[in-house]
């Protein structure tokens, strides 16, 4: 299978994207980019690790990282392999043995960034969902604001780890609880990197779901 190396550009959301980030990767030689859309817990989990800030408590992928370094393996790379129906699948490549695992690309992108290493993508898969931006259009930060809110509008809640809906935009609806209104200011503080708010407001989230 031939394989392209790709690096993560960014993750990015909008007011209508119903909770789900786009997770930007682009070829580390060349310009074509990967949208894939992922859970908000698979989101954080990647931006907190590319910040270098540590929860006081391991996350899940912390501790998947944990327990594959305790049995004395390390991963060598994830490659994302497949898209079928308009979902994406990966696979983990250990250094200890020749199986390789499958997984989610969220997932395997949240610990390839913990174990620091390389992310891939068949060349199929890029050729087939990849694309490259338009750089005649404005500002380059705007573009890809731009681009990724067309690319999530429409996106259902339970659209992880697939080709984002390029649909109509939809007006977001108005918060009508305080916990909705928390779990926006979430998604914001998140897509603006302020993790600092962003763990306050999971607090806050938590305290008012236990209630």
């Amino acid at each position: 299978m031939s394989k392209i190396q790709i690096e993560i550009l960014g993750i990015s959301t909008s007011p209508s994207s119903n909770g789900a980030y786009a997770l930007i990767l682009q070829e580390s030689d060349g310009q074509r980019r990967l949208p894939i859309v992922i859970g908000a817990f698979e989101a954080q989990a990647i931006a907190l690790e590319m910040e270098g800030i540590r929860p006081p408590r391991p996350m899940t992928h912390d501790l998947m990282k944990n327990a594959i370094e305790t049995l004395g393996a390390s991963l060598v790379e994830v490659i994302i392999n497949d898209l079928n129906d308009g979902t994406f699948y990966a696979q983990l490549i250990l250094d200890t043995t020749s199986v390789e695992i499958d997984a989610r690309p969220s997932d395997a992108i949240a610990l390839a960034v913990r174990f620091q290493a390389p992310i891939y993508v068949s060349e199929e898969v890029i050729n087939e969902a990849g694309f490259i931006p338009d750089a005649t259009s404005g500002e380059e930060g705007d573009d890809d604001d731009d681009e990724t809110d067309t690319l999530l509008r429409g996106s259902r809640d339970d659209d992880e780890d697939t080709l984002p809906s390029r649909s109509e935009p939809k007006q977001a609806p108005k918060p009508k609880t305080r916990l909705e209104a928390l779990k926006l200011e979430l998604d914001k503080a998140i897509a603006q990197e302020d993790y600092e708010r962003a763990a306050t407001l999971r607090d806050e989230i938590a305290e008012l779901t236990q209630e």
